[in-house]
This record gives C-alpha cells, structure tokens and sequence, in this order.
C-alpha cells in the first residue's frame, strides 16, 4: 500500500490594512469645496465642527495636531488671537500660523457654546478630559468631504492641510514660506509633498500645442 501523498500546510496570508484603500498623496481641496462645506456646516449649526475644520485649514498642521489643541493655544484671553504657534509632535519644531476672521469667529462661538476653559483640550473625545483621536477625526474629515459631492477615499486629513500651503504657493511662488508654515526641516521634503514638479510640468505642458 502506497503512503498517501501529504499536502503542505497552505499559508495563512495576512490582510493589508490598507487592502481596498488608494495610496499617495491626498489632493488638496479646491476652494469652491472649501466653500461648500463651510457653508453645510453653519446652515446645520455644527459649531465644533465648523472650528475644526477652518482651524484645521488655516493652522495647515498635522490630523495628530489639530486634536491636540488647547484652548489656552488660540484662546489664551477667551478670544481667538489673530495668530497661534504650536509645536508639532512629529518633529518638535514650533510652527506658527494665522487665523483668519472666519475661523477665529467660528472658534469663538464654539468656545462660547462649550464653555471651554485654558487648559482643556479644544476638541474633546469621549471623556470631558480627553482629545479627541485621530480616527474620530479621520471619520469626521470623511464625513465633510463626502457632503460637498468628493470621495473620500480620494482626499483625507492632508488635503486639509495642503489646501491652504497650496493656494499659498500657487499665488506667490514663494515656496521658502510655505515650507516654513507647513513646519518642514527641509524645502525637498515641501517640493515632494505639495507635487509641485509634477503640477509645473502640466502647466507648462497645457500651454503647448502640437
């Protein structure tokens, strides 16, 4: 009688946790976006979230810091300052930014609602003495991309931030500031993340007819 023939053990293979999910950087969004969920957020009286979001645009910082946010940051005397400086967790490196009369309006009603206190975290989890996570905000920035008609799968956390640092360099060329107000060690590194070899080439592309 012939051993019967042992089959090897098939290999459990491991699911990719981005499996499904597209990668690369996230455009930035346009402002007629910009515009159109600021706009779904005020008629619908969210006023935390209206101060995240245009705090999250003009601050041009990081999803880990936006959520990290105190109200003693932007809102030391009880109003929202005209500029703020907050030290990236990633790379330790204060970065300072402007905030603009819509957004420190829309913090102000929000702080006011909330009556939120220095020394309070600006955006709350769960538990009144907690951040909210960066998931939670992940979830929420889905949320506001996919009312004004976008896929979320295609934008996220960074187009918020690379909206503003993008108008900023389309308009000025000046790719020095928007590397200071993006908080990067290195001006390759703002090159890379705002694709703007790729962006100049087309434009100079579109401009030539064969």
């Amino acid at each position: 009688m012939q051993d019967q023939l042992i089959a090897p053990p098939v290999a459990h293979r491991r699911v990719p946790r981005n499996k499904g999910k597209l990668m690369g950087a996230k455009p930035p969004l346009r402002p007629k976006h910009v515009w159109s969920i600021r706009t779904k957020l005020q008629i619908e009286g969210r006023v935390r979230d209206l101060a995240m979001f245009n705090l999250a645009i003009d601050s041009k910082l990081r999803g880990c810091d936006v959520v990290a946010i105190r109200v003693e940051d932007v809102a030391a005397s009880g109003y929202t300052s005209d500029r703020a400086t907050i030290r990236q967790k990633k790379t330790g490196r204060p970065v300072r930014f402007e905030l603009s009369e819509q957004t420190r309006q829309a913090v102000d009603d929000y702080v006011k609602a909330t009556n939120k206190r220095p020394g309070e975290f600006l955006f709350t989890g769960r538990g009144p003495q907690t951040n909210m996570t960066t998931r939670q905000y992940a979830r929420l920035v889905s949320e506001w991309i996919r009312s004004a008609g976008l896929d979320p799968k295609l934008f996220g956390t960074h187009s918020l931030r690379r909206t503003k640092a993008t108008l900023i360099y389309r308009r000025t060329g000046n790719l020095r500031a928007v590397q200071l107000l993006l908080g990067h060690t290195k001006i390759e590194n703002t090159v890379r993340y705002l694709g703007i070899e790729v962006d100049d080439a087309l434009a100079i592309a579109e401009q030539v007819d064969v």
